[in-house]
């Protein structure tokens, strides 16, 4: 997706959701900041992991889920945001039956390091 001005979309529009694995799209990206999705069926899970040198924000889009931290998990539900401090340890998981759709920005963006 090319975004090159301000541009209301429906992200839930653009989710991949994939049987094997989360899927991923990106809505945009820049050396500032990427803007994703990540589409959970039943059962998935991105496991724990942390990013030096950039933050993240989750915002539940849609469904269910559970946030991994090193020291525990906390309930998602749909309209919570998440905000991660980089090189933090972080995941989600989707316990349920249902699918998971979360928004997941990212700053700066991987293509500034």
């Amino acid at each position: 997706m090319v975004i090159e001005h301000p541009e209301p979309i429906r992200a839930a529009n653009h989710a991949s959701y994939n049987e094997e694995k989360m899927g991923k799209s990106t809505l945009f990206e820049s050396s500032r900041v990427l803007v994703g999705l990540n589409a959970f069926e039943a059962g998935q899970e991105h496991k724990l992991h942390a990013h030096a040198g950039m933050d993240k924000i989750y915002q539940v889009i849609e469904g269910n889920g559970v946030l991994l931290r090193e020291d525990g998990e906390d309930e998602l539900e749909e309209g919570m945001t998440v905000v991660v401090p980089e090189g933090v340890p972080h995941g989600i998981r989707n316990p349920g039956d249902g699918r998971l759709l979360v928004l997941a920005i990212l700053a700066p963006g991987p293509s500034a390091a």
